[in-house]
């Protein structure tokens, strides 16, 4: 059964107009959506100023610890003064020589306190470190019990 062209285009014109009401009505909820959005209430200057405030306070604290633990005393701070105390006179090559960087390492932050010299102001040091007590030459890294024997100082 053939359609006539009169119904041919009736049955065109009917799918465009309902193509046309459907378009309309997406269009429609799509005004209608973004309408929504844009009454949606926008954050408060407030909630900024909070965020703000608690990565203030975060930097503070960072900050606070920071300078508390550049101060805080280092564990063998009393053993340090005390060798230094003592005439004890540690020679190295703190640029180039591991084992006077290691032995730096074992005092950790107290080795400020450490009579420290490079080994060239001393002639004749052929190992670093050397450590010069009572005019007796100690070379390599030294352990702590050794230095506190040496020097009856207590670790």
């Amino acid at each position: 059964m053939e359609l006539t062209k009169r119904e041919r285009r009736r049955l065109r014109l009917e799918k465009l107009r309902q193509g046309s009401h459907e378009a309309q009505k997406e269009h429609e909820q799509r005004a209608e959506q973004q309408k929504q959005f844009q009454q949606q209430p926008k954050p408060s200057k407030s909630k900024y100023y909070i965020i703000a405030s608690v990565i203030g306070a975060i930097i503070l604290a960072v900050s606070a610890y920071s300078v508390y633990s550049i101060n805080k005393p280092g564990p063998y701070d009393n053993f340090a003064k005390c060798l230094s105390e003592k005439g004890a006179v540690m020679y190295g090559a703190m640029g180039w020589c591991k084992y006077t960087q290691g032995q730096k390492a074992m005092f950790g932050k107290s080795f400020k306190y450490i009579n420290y010299h490079e080994f060239n102001e001393l002639p004749g040091i052929s190992k670093t470190p050397t450590w010069v007590i009572n005019g007796a030459w100690y070379e390599n890294v030294q352990s702590f019990e050794k230095l506190a024997a040496l020097t009856e100082c207590r670790v």
